[in-house]
């Protein structure tokens, strides 16, 4: 079955957003952009009807509840969004025989690992954050075993609420920040998977066979120490920035030590490559700043 429209949960999201500003480039494909005031991810019961009067051809759930701190209270409100809901648009999704596509986390790892996590690699989370995006993977994958679930880590876009833009505005307010420097990822420009999401719609309407769990992220990794000395770099921003353990920055939810994604698959099934991460956050704050004037 060909691919013509694409609806996109989530639409005021990071990735959402990212897609939207991708949309004109695509004219093979018509796009319909829900956000929570059109599908409320909190209320799963309402999804058949609302998806049915859309009749789309493919689903692509950039929605989630993030807030990975406020997780540990709204616990049954997290889940709901981030795996009952999945749960019930992978199943829509297998009734109409169309393709699925959803997020995760790195938070789905325990970050003890020394060595990238690969797509097959078990999962236990940290947090419950990281609970609520591994029970919502197994539940779609239950439901319908042609799910797509590509896990990413570190987002960040010019749009929305993210690191990249905290670490910009606190640098102007302040002369100094304390970063922590013993935790290891991989970010990922929301641009770019929003980018690499179409290469795979691409793919599966010429017939390429794509489901399960696949990684994204951009290449290289770092610390959220370096990540932000390379934001202060490029913004040529002044502020004094001193490396902390995490455990001198304690947070309701616990966050993996250790979470770099290995995205050989998506590289290979998909024939691309990954920029680095110092590249992609240059064109973020190219855009950021095109944004503030």
């Amino acid at each position: 079955m060909a691919i013509h429209i694409i609806l996109v949960t989530g639409a005021n999201g990071q990735l959402g957003w990212e897609l939207s500003q991708l949309a004109a480039s695509y004219p093979a494909f018509k796009f319909v952009f829900f956000d929570r005031s059109q599908l409320d991810l909190a209320f799963p019961e309402t999804f058949e009807k609302m998806i049915q009067t859309i009749a789309p051809d493919c689903i692509v759930n950039t929605a989630a509840y993030t807030a990975v701190d406020k997780s540990e209270k709204e616990k049954e409100l997290s889940y709901t969004i981030n795996a009952t809901a999945v749960q019930a648009l992978a199943s829509i999704c297998k009734n109409l025989a169309i393709p699925f596509i959803t997020y995760s986390t790195d938070y789905v790892f325990d970050g003890e690992a020394t060595q990238p996590y690969a797509t097959s690699t078990k999962v236990d989370p940290v947090n419950y954050y990281g609970s609520t995006k591994a029970a919502g993977e197994t539940m779609a994958m239950e439901a319908n075993e042609d799910t797509i679930i590509i896990r990413t880590s570190w987002v960040f876009s010019s749009h929305g609420n993210n690191f990249v833009k905290t670490m910009m505005r606190l640098m102007k307010e302040r002369d100094q920040l304390n970063i922590v420097a013993d935790q290891k990822g991989r970010p990922t420009y929301a641009k770019d998977l929003a980018i690499a999401t179409m290469n795979m719609i691409e793919a599966i309407n010429t017939g390429k066979a794509i489901k399960g769990v696949y990684h994204f992220a951009n290449q290289g990794e770092t610390t959220w120490f370096d990540f932000a000395a390379k934001i202060k770099a490029i913004a040529s921003l002044s502020c004094e920035l001193q490396p902390i353990e995490a455990k001198d920055f304690p947070t309701p939810a616990k966050r993996p030590a250790y979470s770099v994604l290995d995205t050989s698959k998506i590289e290979q099934d998909l024939s691309i490559d990954i920029r680095h991460w110092e590249a992609a956050l240059k064109d973020c704050i190219d855009q950021i700043n095109l944004n503030v004037l």
